[in-house]
Formats: structure tokens, C-alpha cells, sequence
């Protein structure tokens, strides 16, 4: 996510940037292993046997495109994938008919991907009261001013946790960006980050619960001054 502008000329998502630095293999996630899920996060490796799995468990009919574009992978690495997941015992091929495959959860499979969903619902039960306390810390002296305006880049699960906080400490929303202009969030209308100075905020929310300093230097060159900046993660 180190693009200044999408392929459409628009400016990235949140999302858009992070996949980015994730595709040049700059994220650093901590892994699911002997030790603690909440000490060391999720693998990027095993978020995406979760996912696999969880898409082959909700369609037998599933194909490599099918899964490619689910993952968010090429679909050549997609058959990788797959035969990675075939070798683990996690999922067996049926031949139905010529070029046709059907992919089927084994035991193994289903044992695993109970596991992984286990293992992420703990992770996201610990990440989230981590961010909120964060947050409470971060903007709590702006319950002092008579009129603190908060902004929020992002409009995905992290944004919701991030309105959570504000409305929590009775502090103000004042509007919502994004890559672009779409529609809704929360209320209120999402504006291109690209017009953030035609809005007046005292600090902007930057949504994601990735990796966040491509999205921060992203939105230092759009010119969102790096102290007004505050990310959910410390």
C-alpha cells in the first residue's frame, strides 16, 4: 500500500493499502503456535487456511477462481494453495468429470479449520478490548475541549470499533473517509481522503488493525499532519 493512487486514479482504501504491503511481504504478524494466540496473533499463513477452508466447508463446488478471489491471490497461487492443503490431509480432490475437480474438507480438515476459528475468535476478543483501552487513553483529554472533532480513515470492522470508542467518551464524528466516495457509514456520508482539507478535525482515526505505517505515510503525503494521526494500535 505504498501506491499513492489505484489503478482508477482513485486513492486507495485503508484495505488497499495494507493488502499492498502485505503482497511485498512487509507485514509483520505474529503466529499461532504453542505459544499464546493473544501474545502472538495470527499468521498471515494461518488467517488464510481459515479462510480456505471455511470456503471450500461452504461450497464443495468451489473453484480455483473462485477461491483465488476470496483469498485475494493469483490464481495461479490459488492451485498452490490448494495442493498445499491437499498434502496436509485438510482437504481431498474428487474427479466429477474431465477438468473438473471437487474439493472436500477430510476429518483432518474440519478438526483444523475449528481450531483456526477458535484460535482468531480469541485473537479478535483480545485485539479489540486492547484497541478500545487505547483508544480511551488517546482521545480521552479530548473530553476536555467544548468541541473535539474526530475523523475516521477506514470504513471496515476496525472503523466500527473506532466509532465505538468516540461515542463511548461523547466525543463527535465529524465525517468519514475513504479511498473514495461510497455511499454510507455509521450515518454519515464517506468522503475521498483525498478533500480532507475541506474538513476541520483535531485528529483522524486511521481504521485498520493491520501494519499501519504505509497507511500513515499515505496519508502524510496526501497532507494530513502527522500529529493529528492516530493509528488503533500502539
Amino acid at each position: 500500500m505504498h501506491r499513492t493512487s489505484s489503478p482508477s486514479g482513485r486513492s486507495p482504501s485503508t484495505e488497499q493499502v495494507v493488502q499492498a504491503d502485505g503482497d511485498r511481504g512487509s507485514r509483520s504478524i505474529p503466529a499461532v503456535g504453542s505459544e499464546s494466540v493473544r501474545d502472538r496473533g495470527m499468521q498471515v499463513q494461518d488467517r488464510r487456511n481459515l479462510q480456505a477452508l471455511e470456503a471450500i466447508a461452504e461450497d464443495d463446488r468451489l473453484t480455483q477462481r473462485t477461491l483465488a478471489k476470496t483469498l485475494g491471490i493469483a490464481l495461479g497461487l490459488a492451485n498452490v494453495y490448494l495442493r498445499r492443503l491437499v498434502r496436509k490431509g485438510y482437504v481431498k480432490c474428487v474427479n466429477v468429470r474431465p477438468n473438473r475437480l471437487r474439493y472436500l474438507l477430510t476429518p483432518t480438515g474440519i478438526a483444523e479449520k475449528t481450531r483456526l476459528t477458535y484460535a482468531f475468535m480469541d485473537y479478535s476478543l483480545f485485539l479489540y478490548a486492547q484497541v478500545r483501552r487505547h483508544l480511551r487513553t488517546v482521545l480521552e483529554p479530548y473530553t476536555r475541549q467544548s468541541h473535539a472533532r474526530i475523523a475516521v480513515y477506514g470504513t471496515g470492522e476496525a472503523a466500527e470499533l473506532a466509532y465505538l470508542s468516540i461515542a463511548e467518551l461523547g466525543l463527535e464524528m465529524v465525517a468519514v473517509f475513504d479511498g473514495q466516495k461510497v455511499g454510507q457509514f455509521l450515518g454519515q456520508p464517506v468522503q475521498d481522503i483525498a478533500d480532507h482539507r475541506k474538513v476541520a478535525f483535531d485528529l483522524l482515526l486511521v481504521a485498520t488493525l493491520e501494519e499501519s505505517s504505509s497507511v500513515v505515510e499515505y496519508l502524510v503525503r496526501l497532507g494530513v499532519e502527522r500529529d493529528r494521526l492516530v493509528t488503533l494500535r500502539q
